[in-house]
């Protein structure tokens, strides 16, 4: 091995070196090797103190049925969203439990979405191809996740329907196929339109190409989820045997008569304790959303014990709450504890991870 001088900043012989026996010298770091490469890191720094004195007996319960399941797909916003509803459903209609179709709304979350893309790429013409925000959006045209205003849109724009009039399919519950293709043809269609300007294609021209990607656009959405209905009859037998028909009905129909919830009355708060957010505003994110002509997407920003209260207020009154957080992190999916202390990673590297999230 050739050594180097340090001054360039190059790992040298000596450095390795130094870097090996400070290693071996701690006898906690050959315990530590010997476990991980065994098992799973979380299984190993899994603190049994923080789970033990958790106690998952509550004063106060929301109703809430069966678990559901996204399976291999993004979709954790809209079946939270949905499920702030379905309980309501089940109780207007005197039913045990209930399920709404998470396969329509991302259905039309997938075709609004792409809409959303084309018009963000009329919007971005001139921007340079190269530059950050082009670079942005063709990162990642279309994904499954999302936010709840955008959520708000889609229930708006369409209604829901019951699970059993559109299903889960094979790319609504492993959606990376559906995805990569719809992505793949984004990509070409902002080439296409990015490419017609600059050869002076005028604006009219450039909105009758999007309508035809549309087109191709429905298309790939229909073969992976199946074609959304525009009414279905609906007929069930409640948890007292007594059977109910409402006959031939509307998404939007099934909503007003099945659904009493208030959308204007739930909005999105965040906790960023940023220089640069400030908290008791409202924020927004340029080309984030799904539906044009919808909402933005908005965020009122407030401090933790603001969050909270008004968490437990609509806890008590045995509301759902929606809620959105990066679950990968001091989470255990089989114990179902989130704590900020469930891993003891300091007992595993001899070290303390100490960024927080501001």
């Amino acid at each position: 091995m050739t050594n180097h001088s340090s001054a360039s900043g190059a790992l040298t012989a000596e450095d390795l070196s130094s870097l090996r026996a400070a290693f071996e010298a701690e006898p906690r770091n050959r315990t530590a090797l010997n476990a991980i490469t065994k098992s799973p890191l979380k299984s190993v720094a899994l603190n049994r103190r923080a789970v033990v004195r958790l106690n998952h007996t509550f004063s106060h319960m929301v109703p809430a049925g069966a678990a559901t399941a996204q399976n291999s797909s993004g979709r954790c916003w809209m079946f939270a969203g949905l499920n702030t509803f379905r309980m309501a459903a089940a109780k207007n209609m005197n039913l045990e439990d209930f399920e709404l179709s998470q396969n329509y709304t991302f259905f039309w979350d997938k075709v609004e979405r792409s809409n959303y893309f084309l018009e963000s790429v009329l919007a971005t013409l001139d921007e340079p191809t190269d530059g950050r925000l082009v670079s942005w959006l063709m990162a990642n045209p279309v994904q499954d996740g999302g936010q709840w205003d955008m959520f708000v849109n889609l229930v708006r724009k369409y209604g829901v329907v019951p699970k059993e009039v559109m299903p889960e399919t094979e790319s609504s519950s492993s959606s990376g196929t559906l995805n990569d293709r719809l992505n793949w043809k984004l990509r070409e269609f902002a080439c296409d339109l990015r490419r017609a300007h600059a050869s002076g294609a005028s604006a009219d021209t450039l909105r009758s190409r999007k309508s035809k990607m549309m087109q191709d656009v429905y298309r790939i959405v229909a073969i992976h989820l199946g074609e959304p209905p525009t009414e279905f009859l609906w007929q069930w037998r409640d948890k007292d045997k007594v059977f109910h028909r409402d006959g031939v009905i509307t998404p939007h129909d099934f909503l007003r008569n099945h659904v009493p919830v208030d959308l204007d009355a739930m909005v999105c708060l965040i906790h960023c304790p940023t220089d640069q957010t400030p908290f008791n505003r409202l924020y927004t994110i340029d080309y984030l959303g799904n539906v044009v002509g919808g909402d933005i997407v908005r965020y009122l920003n407030v401090e933790c014990s603001v969050m909270k209260q008004a968490a437990i207020e609509q806890i008590k009154e045995e509301r759902p709450v929606w809620f959105g957080c990066d679950v990968g992190k001091e989470f255990d999916r089989d114990l179902g504890l989130m704590d900020p202390e469930l891993f003891d990673y300091e007992g595993i590297y001899g070290f303390g991870f100490g960024m927080n999230k501001a």
